[in-house]
């Protein structure tokens, strides 16, 4: 990831909801590469943080009114591919902050629709929305997930679909149900909201590890949350 400077340079945790915010794909809406690829036997993104208003003093849609700090906010981070982030900087006339400032809203709208997520009338319905994506995430894991045999043979090219799996599959698919359940929280127990909060902690440790590349011990996946809006 690019334009990283001194007090512009968003956190981890922003650098996390950029993500989470694309859904893994590039927020030019006449784009939408993914951002996550597998070659051969190698996962990576190619994911970059563009700045909307410039981190630098005279870099493209420049203000000098914007502090350090504002320009590493969320607000002013869009994620982009590495054409579209070069094509708005190099034709930065073309590409004036509303235009792109839009390009988010528009992206982040268009998960939601395409994603299905909206508020639900009961729990029944909702459940109807996660039950498929638990599943698959399930079933990711079952196949290809650490506990499988497949870990102990040394040939096995299982240990390295599984990554591949986790950023292709389980990252974006975590982000969809947690968009669910927060639109939905009014439908959830008391008891559900904790195991919904573990899940948040669950995905951000995941994320922090899978594309910050921090070396951490993820918090385990709650498992209750297969049982979420059952009656």
């Amino acid at each position: 990831m690019t334009c990283l400077r001194d007090a512009a340079s968003p956190n981890s945790h922003t650098k996390l909801k950029l993500f989470a915010d694309s859904a893994g794909y590039c927020q030019n809406p006449d784009c939408n590469v993914n951002l996550f690829l597998t070659v051969g036997q190698t996962e990576f993104h190619i994911a970059e943080m563009a700045h909307i208003i410039s981190a630098g003093q005279g870099g493209p849609r420049t203000n000098q009114s914007t502090s350090e700090q504002e320009k590493g906010d969320f607000s002013n981070l869009i994620l982009l591919c590495p054409t579209c982030h070069t094509k708005i900087d190099k034709a930065e006339q073309e590409y004036p902050e509303i235009i792109i400032k839009e390009w988010k809203k528009h992206h982040s709208e268009k998960i939601n629709s395409v994603f299905n997520i909206k508020q639900f009338k009961n729990r029944t319905t909702a459940r109807q929305a996660i039950v498929p994506i638990l599943n698959e995430n399930k079933a990711v894991f079952d196949i290809y997930g650490p506990l499988t045999d497949y870990r102990y043979n040394p040939e096995s090219e299982i240990p390295k679909l599984w990554l591949s799996k986790i950023q292709q599959i389980i990252l974006p698919n975590n982000r969809k149900l947690l968009r669910v359940l927060d639109n939905n929280y009014t439908l959830i127990s008391d008891i559900e909201a904790k195991t919904v909060e573990i899940f948040r902690q669950h995905v951000l440790d995941l994320e922090a590890k899978h594309i910050n590349q921090e070396e951490i011990e993820v918090l385990k996946f709650p498992s209750q949350l297969h049982l979420i809006f059952e009656n």
